[in-house]
């Protein structure tokens, strides 16, 4: 078996009494080919073991944006009215994206499949909760508990393919992975619009959450018997003040541009908004001391001198807010504009879907002849895609069709299929197997929090321009706002490593 060295500096430093000898004494690993990061018992991941996976990386995505379709429903049953209807959405976008990082931590130190046994029952057990909820207050209550159990749950998926993988069969993993992340967010609303139509038993709106109840029980099931368990070698100890710096950071973001519109913008917003940079940096400055300190913390900023991480996640943070930013507002303009019913509004998505999918196989293939350029050529199909989307709404308003439609999201849809796996291969393909965990935590929650604030900066966009504009006009507005998300990922990619690991 071969060795290559990395220093230990790097991510992984050492106590603060041996700190100078850490900057200089190499640590062995084992070079591509041999799994890393787990326990001696740790095995290699099979395909069963895989499926099992990804199937857990399914759920929180599907969930995040299957109550899209659902929410008129939602409102007209519970009487829930706007700013309720957006703390069910931004509940648990909030509470998924604060704890995730948190979640990937305690997986490396008590064991990520035990950490992803454990979410999924409790996703399975507050699935049931937002189900049988009997008023508004008590689904926003489930649906943050529902994303806490996300958060625990999401970041062992990436941490066990990297410390179980190498080579060629971590890539296609990783594509895998970015596949089922992309065509999730998509399914999500297709299902909702589903499940909703066919009123299940009587029970509409309710069939969203509880459809998650038996999946969740044969997800446990299967990972019991596939998922292999692995832990870092040299975990560490939970960084109570970055976790508690990052959550209030996220909450001073997220919370008052989400809720600021339907409340009517009150003061209470605006200085959270005020406080936001001030927490933000706190939480730089105390992460990145800890880090020169030779302590492991939440978000190591050493982190950051992986080149391909450096580089690959400013492009996931405009990428994911377009997408969530667009999958929210076009639930709204079909159903509300449109006058769309639930399945009409979740299939016009379905082109999108198949030509992620179509654009996902392709990639493994393509991104070993051109590399990183599949990024930038995906970025120019979706920037295509949403201007043939602006020109039909523009053109055929407020009799715009699913044939309409459908050029538009396909092409958008293939070209996000072409960024969103590789992106992931490139921001993670150099973290070290024993900090997967918190590389994967960092990666997610950029991608969690930049897609709840692609649907408080998006739909509030949206939302308030609809009244005097009309639905139509502020569509195509906020369709150009995704655009110039868009050219931005695109210009972002062509200082992507050019080789992709």
């Amino acid at each position: 078996m071969t060795e290559t060295e990395i220093p230990t500096r790097t991510l992984a430093p050492a106590a603060p009494a041996a700190r100078g000898a850490a900057a200089t004494t190499p640590v062995r690993t084992p070079a591509a080919g041999t799994p890393t990061g787990g326990t001696p018992t740790g095995g290699t991941l099979s395909g069963p073991g895989l499926f099992t996976l990804l199937l857990g990386a399914a759920l929180p995505l599907i969930d995040f944006f299957i109550v899209n379709v659902a929410l008129p429903t939602m409102d007209r049953d519970l009487n829930a009215g706007p700013a309720i209807l957006e703390l069910i959405v931004a509940g648990y976008g909030v509470a998924y994206a604060v704890l995730l990082v948190l979640g990937g931590r305690l997986g490396d130190s008590f064991g990520r499949r035990r950490l992803f046994l454990a979410g999924m029952a409790a996703f399975g057990l507050t699935s049931l909760a937002c189900g049988l909820a009997p008023d508004a207050w008590s689904l926003v209550v489930a649906r943050v508990a529902q994303g806490a159990a996300a958060a625990l749950m999401l970041p062992q998926v990436l941490a066990t393919i990297h410390a179980s993988t190498s080579g060629p069969r971590r890539a296609r993993a990783l594509s895998m992975y970015g596949a089922t992340a992309g065509l999730s967010m998509v399914a999500g609303q297709i299902l909702g619009g589903v499940l909703v139509a066919a009123d299940i038993a009587g029970t509409g709106w309710r069939a969203v959450f509880l459809v998650n109840v038996p999946v969740a029980l044969i997800g446990l099931v299967l990972a019991v018997r596939t998922v292999p368990e692995t832990r870092s070698n040299r975990p560490a100890p939970v960084d109570i003040p970055g976790t508690v710096l990052l959550a209030v950071s996220l909450i001073t973001l997220m919370v008052p541009l989400t809720e600021g519109r339907a409340a009517g913008w009150p003061l209470w917003t605006w200085l959270l908004l005020g406080a936001f940079p001030f927490v933000a940096a706190a939480f730089y400055v105390i992460e990145r001391r800890a880090d020169r300190a030779g302590l492991v913390p939440l978000l190591p900023p050493s982190l950051f001198a992986l080149r391909g991480l450096r580089r690959g996640l400013p492009m996931v943070v405009p990428f994911s807010i377009g997408f969530g930013g667009f999958m929210f507002v076009i639930a709204v303009a079909l159903q509300q504009g449109l006058r769309y019913g639930p399945v009409a509004a979740g299939l016009a998505l379905a082109p999108m879907a198949a030509a992620f999918f179509v654009a996902s196989l392709m990639g493994p293939r393509l991104v070993g002849r051109y590399g990183s350029r599949v990024v930038t050529s995906g970025g120019l199909f979706q920037a295509v895609g949403l201007g043939l989307l602006m020109l039909a709404v523009a053109r055929d308003w407020p009799d715009l069709s699913l044939a309409g439609l459908l050029p538009g999201v396909a092409l958008a849809g293939f070209g996000q299929g072409l960024q969103l796996p590789v992106l992931i291969r490139i921001v993670l393909a150099e973290v070290p197997s024993e900090r997967a965990g918190v590389g994967s935590g960092v990666m997610v929650t950029a991608q969690q929090s930049s897609l709840a604030l692609g649907v408080a900066t998006l739909g509030t966009l949206f939302l308030a321009l609809a009244p005097s504009m009309g639905m139509g006009d502020a569509l195509v507005i906020t369709l150009a706002a995704q655009l110039a998300a868009v050219a931005l990922t695109a210009l972002l990619s062509l200082r992507l490593p050019r080789v992709v690991a």
